[in-house]
């Protein structure tokens, strides 16, 4: 059985899984809503003419940026 990937100690629960309880649940959504997990994107990547990143790994969709990059 896995564990929990927030605690860890724990065996998932089938109705929270892949975490043990509403607790570790929410602490993984309050990660994702405060920026806690995010993907790197460097700002001086390339755009092709088709709006995706040269060398075709871009999905032809440009990487969400916060309104304090401005």
């Amino acid at each position: 059985m896995a564990t929990c990937p927030i605690c860890r100690r724990h065996p998932a629960e089938a109705v929270y899984k892949p975490f043990c309880s509403r607790r570790c649940a929410d602490v993984d959504l309050g990660r994702w809503f405060t920026g806690g997990y995010a993907i790197p994107v460097r700002d001086d990547e390339p755009i092709d003419d088709e709006g995706g990143f040269e060398g075709g790994q871009g999905g032809g969709t440009r990487p969400h940026r916060s309104f304090d990059e401005d």
